[in-house]
């Protein structure tokens, strides 16, 4: 393997890490289909063909070509793991702080191109094809003809991709996204509420609809379904911080992009919370305390 091939890997592996964690969302199979990725570009990386010509004219378009198909070809065994899982499955959360205070080489690669964890569970109900086209066209800003070549499908069977998966999701996000501040201070203000009891106070902020996800993977005390509805939310909210760790603390940090919230118990991660919102209402929570979900939102 050349020092040039190693180069050129290592000058897209940012990049890669991005699209492939946003297609999958856990980061140990994202890092798997990099070492993939890279076992494939390896003996490819310094052919020549007869004219002394290097044979891979575009790298990044082949390295994005590998990892988006060992992608897919990867989720087939993610589904099958996750029909296992004690309770609702919810995506492993990253710290995205443009400080990178975690110490996590997973943080730069996510800190262009963020996608909400709000906006990853949606993507987990499209098909994988829906997904990698939303994610490549929508998120990476490739044309449908790039991405054609991609997954190996025609210009025409991608734009239809392309209408289906956009549709779906514009139905169950928010039209525009929270104003940073704004969830910053939402965020503040639900922990408060929450972890005082304030069953009041959190009626107030929630959305009459809202839904509230806990992930702690059988190991830790969740609801094992969605919790739908304001008063049901706010009721099991407040009974479980009754039965919580002493001495909670509280340290606010973007996750996948969104300012959000990660809650340490005795200096490790106990939760990651993560708000979803629609004005100044809180219509989603997202609760992940499954220790082996938290490494990367932990100071590393």
């Amino acid at each position: 393997m050349s020092d040039e091939g190693t180069r050129v890997f290592a000058e897209h592996r940012e990049l890669l890490f991005s699209i492939v964690y946003n297609l999958l969302g856990v980061v140990a199979d994202t890092e798997d289909v990099l070492q993939d990725t890279w076992l494939a570009w390896a003996p490819k990386a310094a052919e020549e063909d007869a004219s002394g010509e290097r044979r891979i004219v575009s790298p990044r378009a082949y390295l994005v070509r590998i990892a988006v198909n060992t992608a897919l070809a990867r989720r087939e065994s993610i589904v099958r793991r996750r029909e296992t899982y004690v309770g609702p499955w919810l995506p492993e959360p990253l710290a995205t702080s443009s400080a990178d205070d975690t110490g996590d080489a997973a943080g730069p690669a996510l800190r262009a191109e963020s996608v909400s964890l709000a906006m990853l569970v949606v993507l987990e109900t499209l098909t994988p094809l829906e997904r990698a086209v939303f994610v490549l066209h929508e998120v990476f800003g490739y044309a449908h003809p790039e991405i054609a070549e991609i997954i190996g499908r025609t210009p025409a069977a991608v734009r239809q991709l392309a209408h289906r998966a956009r549709e779906h999701v514009q139905a169950r996000r928010p039209r525009f996204p929270a104003d940073p501040r704004t969830q910053r201070r939402v965020t503040e203000q639900f922990l408060t509420a929450s972890l005082g009891g304030d069953l009041e106070g959190l009626l107030s902020m929630l959305a009459p609809d809202v839904t509230l996800w806990t992930d702690g993977g059988g190991r830790v005390g969740q609801a094992l379904r969605p919790v739908h509805g304001r008063e049901n939310v706010a009721g099991l909210l407040t009974s479980v911080t009754r039965t919580r760790p002493p001495e909670l603390e509280i340290r606010y940090r973007e996750v996948n992009g969104d300012p959000s919230a990660v809650l340490f118990s005795a200096d490790e991660p106990f939760a990651a919370m993560v708000l979803d919102i629609d004005g100044d209402r809180i219509t989603g929570v997202y609760a992940v305390t499954n220790p082996d979900k938290l490494t990367h939102v932990g100071d590393g």
